[in-house]
């Protein structure tokens, strides 16, 4: 028997935007200096049965947490990128997202970034070359992408912002910002 995603359908774009959107507030939850984190998502109907009914919404894509990554797989590492591509997914799972943490640089300052080392890089100051950032790229295997990135604040941000600036969650549009990401999570579905 094979399966028809199309019966549990329809998986839009807004739902794969819930879906990451759960996938942000989960990894935010972990705190920062994590590893990647990987999530398929599953029709909601397919996995209605095993979960708490006080749990269940009407999304039609529930977010389902994958092991661990291996140790060594860092966000941006050609690890990551490999274990990416050696992925494939069962029957009945209809899209994927992808957190990582990664060091956004501006364009102005890339010409720095030879031979300098990771700690020079960056600071929670605010002060080094690159500031840390959280990278959700997410998938849907029938085409609607999404990619948000979540800046880390600086320790001078979470002043201006008060005491529970460490609680908020700012995302930007990442639109054309991970464009090899969004292809490679992609092609596990091919």
């Amino acid at each position: 028997m094979t399966f028809d995603a199309s019966s549990f359908g329809p998986f839009t774009q807004q739902a794969l935007n819930r879906a990451v959107r759960e996938a942000v507030e989960f990894v935010h939850a972990e705190g920062w200096d994590a590893r990647p984190s990987l999530f398929a998502l599953v029709p909601t109907e397919l996995v209605a049965e095993s979960l708490d009914p006080s749990v269940l919404d009407d999304s039609p894509v529930t977010l389902v947490t994958q092991e661990t990554l291996p140790e060594g797989i860092d966000g941006g590492s050609p690890e990551l990128a490999d274990f990416i591509a050696r992925t494939t997914w069962p029957e009945g799972v209809v899209g994927a997202v992808l957190a990582q943490e990664i060091l956004i640089v501006a364009p102005e300052d890339e010409g720095a970034l030879d031979n300098i080392r990771l700690d020079e890089l960056q600071s929670t100051s605010g002060q080094g070359i690159a500031r840390q950032a959280r990278l959700f790229s997410g998938v849907l295997a029938d085409g609607p992408s999404l990619t948000l990135i979540q800046p880390r604040p600086t320790d001078a941000e979470l002043d201006e912002w008060g005491p529970f600036a460490d609680d908020e969650i700012r995302l930007h549009s990442g639109d054309g910002i991970a464009d090899g990401v969004i292809a490679a999570l992609a092609s596990t579905f091919s």
